[in-house]
């Protein structure tokens, strides 16, 4: 989690949000059930991603129609777009990009 989220995903309205939201999809990734795959979801993502610019705006944080409960495989392949900050050299040395 980056530092300028911290509190955001912390605190007690993302817990209730996240859970009710979890809760109102029935706890299944909905990438997979749309895929016809019965598989538990593990995080509640945000379609648009959070930046420091849009992290106290509601209507990107709590609003539903911007979050979809994912399994761990989708959550990571949501991701996979997002410019990398570090990488490993031939050494097998993490180093910043």
């Amino acid at each position: 989690m980056k530092p300028w989220a911290r509190s955001f995903y912390t605190g007690r309205t993302w817990e209730h949000t996240r859970n009710a939201y979890a809760a109102s999809v029935g706890g299944l990734c909905e990438k997979c059930l749309a895929l016809g795959y019965i598989t538990p979801g593990a995080i509640v993502h945000h379609k648009v991603h959070l930046t420091p610019a849009n992290i106290d705006d509601p209507s990107i944080t709590l609003d539903w129609s911007n979050l979809e409960l994912l399994c761990r495989n989708h959550h990571a392949d949501a991701h996979r777009h997002i410019e990398r900050r570090y990488t490993v050299d031939e050494m097998g040395r993490v180093i910043s990009i």
